[in-house]
């Protein structure tokens, strides 16, 4: 067996593992627990109350719920697969299953799966369970399955070249590439790769550097010589985004997947948005109606019921099986009819496996965000492809991973970490960014890029006030700001440590004046590597009146964990550390692409907040520190100690 082959089979072993733990952790929570101890676990809201109902696209029912307001962290998430039952029914429960389109504190908006609407929406009490996601296990493991069997054709080729066994080929046409005059050099060359790349691209797109921007290029560019080309993305907000910039320059573009998960901004570009639009659309309704008719006649009871009734419904089932069959062969005219104008199909990775492109394949795939994809899942697009673009930044959070054990082994390695590295000449790197001013970035930019990522000269024009400094580091060491656990998550948190992040924003906001914030506009994030700390803040906020300034400015305002902020900017950040003991230990802050993340975030103002006694034990921290120091941004807790 080759090496690739081995490696391959032994990233199918992590997928199990790491399907396994998830599977494990999910049981754990839920089977033969009641509804109090779910809801203590963050994966059940009980009792909700129905606030409001509306038929959304594909007459698909959205439903907006409210509970009671609570402190409770709970697991919900867009995109989320719930299950909407009622207690109505004596000895067992209805239910219902749904996709999460948002929730928001004590609200939430979903989805009906199915098209039948339950007939128990108002009966007895709602509740609503997290459902474990198996189908997109299922998806990885065939892609994965498929990869090992392909020893012949494009599958077998891309393997070899993807990860590293054979040379990748570049095309030696170097003739100009036709760009926009707004791309700087190393976009342009982005582009030119792509165009020129027979088997695989990769764009290395640091933050705040454009890579969006000229992904769509190269996918506008690509679009002139070919019909058709596929895009994804590890998640559904990146497939949006991405999607609302392909639209916007003109192309046509179809959106794949539930409209639950699908941004509101772009749901026109849904394939039920689309196919309600068809010119045979009414004709379809027509036959579906149809065959509820043919059916609910067929199945009316009769007293007298002999041969000729027999008979009779006999005939109206058949009728209704005749317009089944219609419709079906009418929808599926449509949707080919549809795919025929389509210049750009996109999708997540797992939703590359959708049954409507079942079967298609395409000359190029797009895949953005491909440093946060696993490795199983970024080969179901590659399946259907004959080259392949990634574009991502593996210097930043990796996807997330639920066992300890599959990740150690190697499953935390994406397949463009890999790519990058195995076909460093199939690379273009992304080196100007217009994000962050020359001091914000001058960090990351060394540790992370080698000195390579540079700032326009447009982000040194990023600031609040002439006289207000970018940035600045506020140390805690020695005023007794200690962390400890929340005893429901085993999350830490730093309660002294929140108020003062809280109390330097608020003095941040009085020196600019309220009324200037909310002019400007200004989006503000207030992060952390800690959950428990973002609820501590969360908390303060709701609650503290000298932080009442703060809760006027709640639109625009974004209180979050790092691994929610990837991918995201912000005019003003305060950067919660949260990690002060006297062991020195500082758990997952020892992965530095967090701290990467956490640093790249803002344009206008950085405020980071930490414990330098605890920080100093590790070596990328003390150089932080050094830093720091060297330019003059640290300032001790000891000159905010008023409050």
């Amino acid at each position: 067996m080759s090496k690739i082959q081995e490696e391959l089979e032994n990233t199918l072993k992590l997928l199990k593992i790491e399907w396994k733990e998830e599977l494990e952790q999910y049981r754990a929570k839920t089977l033969g627990a009641s509804i109090t101890d779910k809801i203590k676990d963050g994966i059940c809201w009980y009792p909700v109350q129905i606030t409001k109902t509306r038929v959304g696209m594909g007459e698909r029912l959205i439903i907006h719920l409210e509970k009671s307001p609570s402190t409770q962290s709970h697991s919900f998430q867009s995109g989320k697969s719930v299950a909407l039952f009622s207690n109505a029914s004596e000895g067992k429960q209805l239910r219902a299953g749904a996709v999460i389109n948002s929730v928001k504190k004590n609200t939430m908006v979903l989805t009906l799966t199915g098209r039948e609407w339950p007939d128990w929406l108002h009966d007895g009490k709602l509740g609503l369970d997290l459902q474990f996601d198996e189908a997109s296990y299922k998806e990885m493991q065939w892609a994965m399955e498929s990869v090992i069997k392909a020893h012949e054709g494009r599958l077998g080729q891309l393997k070899e070249i993807l990860l590293g066994a054979v040379p990748a080929a570049i095309s030696e046409d170097t003739k100009a590439i036709d760009v926009q005059p707004t791309l700087n050099e190393s976009q342009e060359a982005a582009v030119a790769l792509v165009a020129q790349a027979q088997d695989i691209a990769v764009i290395h797109g640091p933050p705040g550097t454009g890579k969006t921007t000229t992904l769509v290029e190269a996918i506008q560019h690509t679009c002139k010589r070919t019909h058709q080309v596929l895009v994804c993305a590890p998640s559904n907000a990146a497939v949006d985004l991405l999607v609302e910039k392909l639209a916007s320059s003109g192309l046509n573009a179809l959106r794949l997947g539930h409209p639950a998960r699908v941004d509101d901004q772009i749901l026109e570009l849904t394939l039920d948005a689309r196919i309600s639009r068809h010119s045979s659309f009414k004709d379809l309704k027509r036959l579906r109606r149809s065959v509820d008719e043919f059916r609910k006649q067929g199945r009316k009871f009769k007293r007298n019921f002999g041969a000729a009734e027999r008979a009779q419904r006999k005939e109206l089932l058949a009728e209704a099986t005749h317009a089944k069959e219609a419709a079906q062969q009418l929808e599926e005219y449509i949707i080919y009819d549809i795919f025929q104008q389509t210049q750009v199909i996109a999708t997540t990775l797992v939703g590359a496996a959708h049954s409507s492109i079942k079967g298609m394949s395409f000359p190029v795939v797009f895949i953005d965000e491909a440093a946060q994809g696993l490795e199983p899942a970024t080969w179901i697009p590659i399946l259907k492809s004959h080259k392949v673009v990634m574009a991502g930044d593996h210097c930043q959070l990796p996807p997330t991973i639920k066992s300890y054990e599959a990740a150690r082994a190697g499953l935390s390695e994406t397949l463009f970490e890999k790519v990058i590295k195995r076909n460093p000449k199939n690379s273009q790197m992304l080196s100007l960014q217009y994000r962050m001013p020359q001091l914000i970035m001058e960090f990351p930019a060394n540790r992370f890029y080698k000195g390579q990522l540079k700032a326009s000269p447009s982000a040194l024009l990023h600031q609040l006030q002439p006289e207000e400094p970018v940035m600045e580091y506020i140390d805690t060491a020695g005023s007794g700001f200690s962390e400890h656990l929340e005893k429901d998550s085993l999350s830490k948190l730093n309660t002294e440590e929140a108020k003062l992040c809280l109390k330097i924003l608020s003095n941040l906001i009085d020196r600019l004046g309220l009324d200037q914030v909310k002019e400007q506009g200004y989006s503000i994030g207030i992060i952390s590597p800690y959950k428990a700390q973002v609820r501590k803040i969360n908390e303060l906020i709701d609650e503290e009146e000298e932080f009442k300034s703060l809760r006027s400015l709640e639109d625009q305002t974004t209180i979050g964990s790092i691994d929610g902020f990837q991918g995201q900017e912000r005019d003003i950040v305060v950067l919660s550390l949260v990690r002060s003991n006297e062991t020195g230990e500082i758990g997952f802050l020892g992965d530095y692409r967090r701290m990467n993340v956490a640093l790249t975030r803002a344009k206008r103002k950085l405020i980071v907040v930490g414990d330098s006694a605890t920080l100093s034990t590790d070596t990328f921290y003390q150089e932080f520190l050094d830093f720091v120091t060297d330019k003059g941004l640290y300032k001790s807790v000891y000159e905010f100690m008023d409050f």
